[in-house]
């Protein structure tokens, strides 16, 4: 995913009196300048005498010359001054038709004036929204399909492979530990995926209940037992009692995902560092890890759907991980944090002690 999609607070809608005003002041100057000519005409006609000359039976016909005159005039004069306010309203249509046949790259500018500034910010943020939108949507199919892609491919080899009668049966015991692992993987993938969905569109927590938080972040660690000790990563926890009401299952996807994370990019032998400070209304827990220093672009991207720092994708993992945590933190009102520098990286989770 390319770029982040930023949050933008576009400018306030012009009062509808202002917008009444300019039509009326519009309308005006048409009027106005009708008069003018008109009038113009009826003056040069008088001094040629030629009103004069008019018989008073006849005077309807003048009446009629006048009135059809003041018509076309104005007629004519509309629609030279009617182009002046249609032409930014031209280029909004313009560029609205653009954008419905996905040329999400149009931008439009229609000058200096306050009010047409206005607009040309908040079209452009629109256009820049849904380009932005379109980049995640494609990556986002592109590194989903190439995530699940990749353990199907696995089982259907393996599958072939024990298809054969010569195969021995030490190797068939491998292969089929390594069809259950990728059936494994796959599962989880797709929990994963679902467990995303269900989060972006919550809005409301439920079922909030008060728990030991110390326990449930030792759980966790005890829950990720076999990824730590294959590396043997040791994992340092010391944490004095501290009581939360949230939604339990929620928060512990959150401290699955990131110590699931911070075991994945831990080299072999290292240490995970767990804190738990409270401070007021809030307690911050802290996951502490000494992989490789992320970069300002990569801690800006690890929260977009599928990207992972390793974009050969040959490390485990679906990418969503840490976006499912952040969603989550954001559910309960917190926040989600991440340092990154050469000796560590530290996310830290700060949520209130108690969700209302």
């Amino acid at each position: 995913m390319r770029k982040f999609i930023r949050k933008h607070e576009g400018p306030k809608n012009p009062p509808p009196v202002i917008l009444t005003l300019v039509f009326a002041i519009l309308v005006f100057v048409i009027l106005g300048i009708t008069m003018v000519i008109v009038g113009s005409l009826v003056v040069l006609l008088n001094k040629l005498q030629i009103i004069e000359s008019l018989n008073a039976p006849n005077i309807w016909i003048p009446t009629i010359w006048f009135a059809s005159a003041s018509i076309l005039i104005g007629t004519v004069v509309a629609i030279i001054i009617s182009r002046i306010p249609l032409k930014p309203i031209n280029t909004i249509i313009h560029g609205m038709n653009q954008l419905a046949n996905g040329k999400y790259q149009t931008r439009i500018d229609l000058g200096h004036v306050s009010i047409a500034m206005d607009v040309s910010n908040s079209f452009n943020t629109l256009a820049e929204e849904l380009e932005n939108t379109e980049m995640l949507r494609s990556d986002f199919v592109n590194n989903f399909s190439h995530e699940f892609k990749t353990p199907i491919v696995s089982i259907c080899g393996f599958a072939k492979l024990l298809q054969r009668d010569t195969i021995a049966k030490d190797k068939q015991k491998e292969y089929l530990s390594i069809i259950v692992e990728e059936s494994t993987r796959l599962s989880e993938m797709a929990t994963n995926v679902l467990n995303l969905t269900k989060v972006e569109y919550q809005s409301i927590l439920t079922d909030i209940s008060g728990f030991n938080l110390s326990e449930q972040l030792r759980n966790s660690v005890l829950m990720l037992e076999n990824k730590w000790m294959q590396k043997g990563i040791s994992i340092t926890v010391e944490l004095n009692e501290y009581y939360i009401e949230a939604c339990e299952e929620l928060l512990k996807q959150v401290w699955i995902n990131i110590l699931d994370n911070s075991i994945k990019y831990s080299p072999t032998h290292s240490e995970v560092e767990i804190e738990l400070i409270e401070e007021h209304d809030l307690i911050t827990v802290s996951i502490i890890n000494h992989g490789p220093e992320m970069s300002k672009e990569e801690i800006k991207r690890i929260y977009d759907k599928f990207w992972q720092g390793d974009t050969s994708h040959a490390s485990e993992g679906t990418g969503i991980g840490l976006s499912i945590a952040k969603r989550i933190v954001e559910l309960h009102k917190g926040k989600i944090n991440v340092d990154s520098s050469k000796e560590q990286t530290k996310f830290s989770v700060m949520i209130p002690k108690r969700v209302i």
